[in-house]
Protein backbone atom coordinates (compact mmCIF):
# COMPACT_ATOMS: atom_id res chain seq x y z
CA UNK A 1 0.00 0.00 0.00
CA UNK A 2 1.59 3.39 -1.04
CA UNK A 3 1.37 6.52 1.43
CA UNK A 4 -0.94 9.28 0.58
CA UNK A 5 -0.13 12.31 -0.36
CA UNK A 6 -0.20 14.08 3.01
CA UNK A 7 0.06 17.61 1.01
CA UNK A 8 -3.71 16.87 -0.64
CA UNK A 9 -4.88 16.55 3.32
CA UNK A 10 -3.64 19.68 4.31
CA UNK A 11 -4.96 21.51 1.41
CA UNK A 12 -8.40 20.18 1.72
CA UNK A 13 -8.29 21.12 5.46
CA UNK A 14 -7.05 24.67 4.73
CA UNK A 15 -9.65 25.31 1.78
CA UNK A 16 -12.36 24.14 3.84
CA UNK A 17 -11.22 26.42 6.94
CA UNK A 18 -10.97 29.16 4.60
CA UNK A 19 -14.92 28.77 2.74
CA UNK A 20 -13.42 28.62 -0.84
CA UNK A 21 -11.27 27.61 -3.09
CA UNK A 22 -9.94 31.09 -4.06
CA UNK A 23 -9.54 31.77 -0.15
CA UNK A 24 -7.88 28.92 0.65
CA UNK A 25 -5.71 29.56 -2.37
CA UNK A 26 -4.64 32.84 -1.07
CA UNK A 27 -4.12 31.77 2.49
CA UNK A 28 -1.79 28.92 1.10
CA UNK A 29 0.07 30.84 -1.48
CA UNK A 30 -0.91 28.71 -4.19
CA UNK A 31 -2.36 29.31 -7.87
CA UNK A 32 -6.03 28.38 -7.61
CA UNK A 33 -5.67 26.03 -10.38
CA UNK A 34 -3.10 24.31 -8.17
CA UNK A 35 -5.13 24.31 -5.47
CA UNK A 36 -8.44 22.78 -7.16
CA UNK A 37 -6.48 20.56 -8.89
CA UNK A 38 -5.38 18.97 -5.60
CA UNK A 39 -8.75 18.69 -4.24
CA UNK A 40 -9.64 16.40 -7.47
CA UNK A 41 -7.02 14.35 -7.10
CA UNK A 42 -7.91 13.59 -3.50
CA UNK A 43 -11.34 12.70 -4.57
CA UNK A 44 -10.13 10.41 -7.06
CA UNK A 45 -7.93 8.91 -4.66
CA UNK A 46 -10.74 8.13 -2.07
CA UNK A 47 -13.00 7.70 -5.03
CA UNK A 48 -15.94 9.45 -3.13
CA UNK A 49 -16.99 12.88 -3.07
CA UNK A 50 -15.94 14.54 -0.30
CA UNK A 51 -17.24 18.78 -1.37
CA UNK A 52 -19.82 20.27 -3.20
CA UNK A 53 -18.42 22.66 -5.17
CA UNK A 54 -20.85 25.95 -6.55
CA UNK A 55 -20.36 29.82 -6.90
CA UNK A 56 -21.52 30.50 -2.88
CA UNK A 57 -18.96 27.91 -1.92
CA UNK A 58 -17.90 24.64 -0.79
CA UNK A 59 -20.32 22.37 0.93
CA UNK A 60 -19.00 19.39 3.02
CA UNK A 61 -20.42 15.93 1.91
CA UNK A 62 -21.25 13.35 5.18
CA UNK A 63 -18.39 11.37 4.14
CA UNK A 64 -16.49 14.90 3.58
CA UNK A 65 -17.21 16.03 7.15
CA UNK A 66 -15.97 13.02 8.68
CA UNK A 67 -12.41 12.61 6.96
CA UNK A 68 -11.90 16.56 7.40
CA UNK A 69 -11.60 15.49 11.13
CA UNK A 70 -9.01 13.20 10.26
CA UNK A 71 -7.11 15.90 8.22
CA UNK A 72 -7.52 18.52 10.76
CA UNK A 73 -5.68 16.09 13.11
CA UNK A 74 -2.96 15.33 10.70
CA UNK A 75 -2.35 19.42 10.19
CA UNK A 76 -2.31 19.70 13.69
CA UNK A 77 -0.08 16.91 14.42
CA UNK A 78 2.42 18.71 11.51
CA UNK A 79 2.00 21.95 13.11
CA UNK A 80 3.05 20.76 16.95
CA UNK A 81 6.08 18.90 15.29
CA UNK A 82 7.19 21.95 13.55
CA UNK A 83 6.74 23.90 17.24
CA UNK A 84 9.21 21.45 18.84
CA UNK A 85 12.18 22.68 16.59
CA UNK A 86 10.55 25.81 16.26
CA UNK A 87 11.25 26.44 19.98
CA UNK A 88 14.74 25.18 20.24
CA UNK A 89 16.03 27.55 17.73
CA UNK A 90 13.56 30.94 18.30
CA UNK A 91 15.20 33.53 20.63
CA UNK A 92 11.61 34.94 21.80
CA UNK A 93 10.99 38.11 20.19
CA UNK A 94 8.28 40.70 19.53
CA UNK A 95 5.11 42.38 21.32
CA UNK A 96 2.80 40.08 23.86
CA UNK A 97 -0.34 42.20 24.44
CA UNK A 98 -1.66 41.12 28.31
CA UNK A 99 -4.87 42.23 30.17
CA UNK A 100 -5.06 42.59 33.84
CA UNK A 101 -7.57 43.53 36.53
CA UNK A 102 -6.60 46.61 38.25
CA UNK A 103 -5.77 44.64 41.33
CA UNK A 104 -3.12 41.92 40.19
CA UNK A 105 -1.95 44.82 37.95
CA UNK A 106 -0.57 46.73 40.85
CA UNK A 107 0.38 44.23 42.82
CA UNK A 108 1.79 40.95 41.38
CA UNK A 109 2.28 42.64 38.02
CA UNK A 110 4.66 44.78 39.26
CA UNK A 111 7.44 42.47 41.03
CA UNK A 112 7.12 39.81 38.10
CA UNK A 113 6.92 41.75 34.99
CA UNK A 114 10.27 43.53 35.48
CA UNK A 115 12.33 40.87 35.87
CA UNK A 116 10.83 39.09 33.31
CA UNK A 117 11.45 41.93 30.46
CA UNK A 118 15.65 41.89 32.09
CA UNK A 119 15.55 38.20 31.03
CA UNK A 120 13.64 38.48 27.58
CA UNK A 121 15.47 41.75 26.39
CA UNK A 122 13.75 41.10 22.95
CA UNK A 123 9.98 40.96 24.32
CA UNK A 124 7.80 43.88 24.28
CA UNK A 125 4.56 43.70 27.09
CA UNK A 126 2.03 45.74 26.09
CA UNK A 127 -0.25 45.55 29.05
CA UNK A 128 -4.19 46.13 29.37
CA UNK A 129 -5.37 47.23 32.73
CA UNK A 130 -8.94 46.66 33.00
CA UNK A 131 -11.73 45.33 35.37
CA UNK A 132 -13.97 44.59 32.24
CA UNK A 133 -14.21 40.96 30.76
CA UNK A 134 -11.94 41.17 27.91
CA UNK A 135 -12.49 39.19 24.70
CA UNK A 136 -9.72 37.86 23.90
CA UNK A 137 -9.87 36.68 20.39
CA UNK A 138 -11.44 40.04 19.07
CA UNK A 139 -9.36 42.61 20.80
CA UNK A 140 -6.10 40.96 20.18
CA UNK A 141 -5.20 39.70 23.81
CA UNK A 142 -2.58 36.69 24.23
CA UNK A 143 -2.61 36.33 27.63
CA UNK A 144 -4.76 37.39 30.61
CA UNK A 145 -5.24 37.30 34.08
CA UNK A 146 -8.66 36.27 35.98
CA UNK A 147 -10.28 35.53 39.71
CA UNK A 148 -13.02 33.30 39.06
CA UNK A 149 -14.37 29.69 40.34
CA UNK A 150 -13.83 28.63 37.11
CA UNK A 151 -13.94 29.10 33.44
CA UNK A 152 -16.30 28.40 31.15
CA UNK A 153 -15.02 29.51 28.06
CA UNK A 154 -14.58 26.54 25.38
CA UNK A 155 -12.77 29.11 23.48
CA UNK A 156 -9.89 29.44 25.45
CA UNK A 157 -7.17 27.12 27.50
CA UNK A 158 -7.61 28.48 31.74
CA UNK A 159 -4.63 27.17 33.87
CA UNK A 160 -5.36 27.81 37.99
CA UNK A 161 -2.45 29.78 39.26
CA UNK A 162 -3.30 29.80 42.77
CA UNK A 163 -6.36 30.46 45.06
CA UNK A 164 -7.67 34.09 45.98
CA UNK A 165 -9.19 33.98 48.88
CA UNK A 166 -11.46 36.95 50.14
CA UNK A 167 -11.35 38.47 53.38
CA UNK A 168 -13.69 41.30 55.73
CA UNK A 169 -11.54 44.07 56.21
CA UNK A 170 -11.74 47.24 58.57
CA UNK A 171 -9.19 50.30 59.75
CA UNK A 172 -8.89 50.05 63.39
CA UNK A 173 -10.38 53.50 63.73
CA UNK A 174 -14.14 52.47 62.50
CA UNK A 175 -13.59 49.37 64.24
CA UNK A 176 -13.14 51.17 67.67
CA UNK A 177 -15.67 54.15 67.02
CA UNK A 178 -18.65 51.44 65.86
CA UNK A 179 -17.54 48.20 67.72
CA UNK A 180 -16.21 44.87 66.09
CA UNK A 181 -18.48 42.56 64.72
CA UNK A 182 -18.51 39.60 66.79
CA UNK A 183 -21.12 37.98 64.63
CA UNK A 184 -22.15 38.29 60.60
CA UNK A 185 -25.94 40.37 61.45
CA UNK A 186 -23.76 42.72 63.19
CA UNK A 187 -22.59 43.74 60.00
CA UNK A 188 -25.60 45.47 58.99
CA UNK A 189 -24.79 47.89 61.66
CA UNK A 190 -21.59 48.91 59.73
CA UNK A 191 -20.84 51.12 56.42
CA UNK A 192 -19.86 49.16 53.84
CA UNK A 193 -17.45 49.57 50.67
CA UNK A 194 -18.09 47.37 47.49
CA UNK A 195 -16.90 46.59 44.21
CA UNK A 196 -20.07 46.72 41.55
CA UNK A 197 -22.00 43.74 40.83
CA UNK A 198 -24.21 44.18 37.76
CA UNK A 199 -27.02 42.44 39.77
CA UNK A 200 -27.48 45.21 41.94
CA UNK A 201 -27.38 42.51 44.76
CA UNK A 202 -25.24 43.17 47.65
CA UNK A 203 -24.22 40.74 50.37
CA UNK A 204 -21.62 38.39 52.16
CA UNK A 205 -22.07 34.97 51.64
CA UNK A 206 -20.38 33.52 54.88
CA UNK A 207 -19.48 30.12 55.53
CA UNK A 208 -18.49 29.69 59.85
CA UNK A 209 -15.78 27.60 61.01
CA UNK A 210 -18.18 24.32 61.98
CA UNK A 211 -20.02 24.75 58.69
CA UNK A 212 -22.99 27.44 59.61
CA UNK A 213 -23.67 29.74 56.11
CA UNK A 214 -25.21 32.93 56.66
CA UNK A 215 -25.66 35.53 53.52
CA UNK A 216 -26.17 39.52 55.12
CA UNK A 217 -27.34 41.97 52.32
CA UNK A 218 -25.82 45.60 52.66
CA UNK A 219 -26.48 48.93 51.10
CA UNK A 220 -22.91 49.97 50.01
CA UNK A 221 -21.53 53.78 50.42
CA UNK A 222 -18.81 53.42 47.94
CA UNK A 223 -19.46 51.08 44.82
CA UNK A 224 -16.24 51.17 42.36
CA UNK A 225 -14.47 48.60 40.23
CA UNK A 226 -11.18 49.66 41.85
CA UNK A 227 -9.78 47.39 44.66
CA UNK A 228 -6.99 49.94 44.85
CA UNK A 229 -10.01 52.78 45.95
CA UNK A 230 -11.50 50.46 48.26
CA UNK A 231 -8.33 48.99 50.07
CA UNK A 232 -7.62 53.23 50.45
CA UNK A 233 -11.00 54.23 51.56
CA UNK A 234 -11.18 51.09 53.92
CA UNK A 235 -7.99 52.51 55.54
CA UNK A 236 -9.45 55.92 55.69
CA UNK A 237 -12.75 54.08 58.07
CA UNK A 238 -14.85 54.97 55.45
CA UNK A 239 -16.65 51.15 55.61
CA UNK A 240 -15.38 47.70 55.58
CA UNK A 241 -14.92 45.71 52.66
CA UNK A 242 -14.36 42.35 51.32
CA UNK A 243 -11.03 42.06 49.17
CA UNK A 244 -8.69 39.92 48.42
CA UNK A 245 -5.79 38.90 50.76
CA UNK A 246 -2.52 39.09 49.01
CA UNK A 247 -4.33 43.26 48.12
CA UNK A 248 -4.23 43.49 52.07
CA UNK A 249 -1.83 41.50 53.58
CA UNK A 250 0.47 44.52 53.84
CA UNK A 251 -1.44 47.30 55.22
CA UNK A 252 -2.81 44.00 57.73
CA UNK A 253 1.03 44.14 58.80
CA UNK A 254 1.41 47.36 59.00
CA UNK A 255 -2.01 47.49 61.34
CA UNK A 256 -4.21 49.88 59.48
CA UNK A 257 -6.46 47.26 58.39
CA UNK A 258 -7.69 44.54 60.93
CA UNK A 259 -9.70 41.52 59.42
CA UNK A 260 -13.12 41.17 60.74
CA UNK A 261 -15.10 37.83 61.59
CA UNK A 262 -11.66 35.62 61.50
CA UNK A 263 -14.18 32.64 61.81
CA UNK A 264 -16.41 33.16 59.02
CA UNK A 265 -15.08 32.83 55.23
CA UNK A 266 -16.22 34.14 52.28
CA UNK A 267 -16.17 31.53 49.17
CA UNK A 268 -12.65 31.39 47.68
CA UNK A 269 -11.77 32.82 44.22
CA UNK A 270 -9.02 31.11 41.55
CA UNK A 271 -6.62 33.02 40.19
CA UNK A 272 -6.31 31.83 35.92
CA UNK A 273 -4.25 32.06 33.59
CA UNK A 274 -6.25 32.26 30.19
CA UNK A 275 -5.27 32.58 26.66
CA UNK A 276 -6.69 31.50 23.65
CA UNK A 277 -6.74 27.96 21.98
CA UNK A 278 -4.25 27.85 19.30
CA UNK A 279 -2.02 25.48 18.19
CA UNK A 280 0.97 27.82 17.38
CA UNK A 281 1.82 30.16 20.46
CA UNK A 282 4.76 32.40 19.31
CA UNK A 283 7.72 32.04 21.50
CA UNK A 284 7.60 35.41 23.48
CA UNK A 285 3.75 34.39 24.82
CA UNK A 286 4.96 31.02 25.25
CA UNK A 287 7.81 32.13 27.75
CA UNK A 288 5.54 34.79 29.29
CA UNK A 289 2.86 32.19 30.30
CA UNK A 290 5.87 29.42 31.49
CA UNK A 291 6.94 32.43 33.42
CA UNK A 292 3.80 33.19 35.18
CA UNK A 293 2.50 29.94 35.44
CA UNK A 294 6.03 29.39 37.71
CA UNK A 295 6.28 32.73 39.69
CA UNK A 296 2.44 33.73 40.20
CA UNK A 297 1.68 30.91 42.93
CA UNK A 298 4.78 32.08 45.26
CA UNK A 299 4.16 35.40 44.98
CA UNK A 300 0.96 35.60 45.68
CA UNK A 301 1.21 33.16 48.20
CA UNK A 302 3.98 34.76 50.16
CA UNK A 303 0.99 37.59 49.88
CA UNK A 304 -1.17 35.16 51.75
CA UNK A 305 1.15 34.85 55.18
CA UNK A 306 -0.88 36.91 57.07
CA UNK A 307 -0.96 36.13 60.76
Amino acid sequence: MSLPDLTNYLIFARVVAAGSISAGARELGMPKSTVSRRLTELEEEQGIRLVHRSTRGLKLTDVGQAFLIHCEALVSAAEAAQQVTQRVRETPRGTVHVASPYALSQSLLTELLPPFMHDYPEVNIELTVTNRPVNLIDEGIDIALRVRSSIDDSSLIARPLADSPLTIYAAPSLLQQRGVPKHPLDLMDMPQLSLHYTSGRYAYQLTADDGERLTVSFTPRLITDDMIVLREAAMQGLGLVALPNYLCAEALQTGQLQRVLPHWHLPVGIMHLVYPHRRGLLPAVRVLIDYLVAHVPEVSQRSLVLE
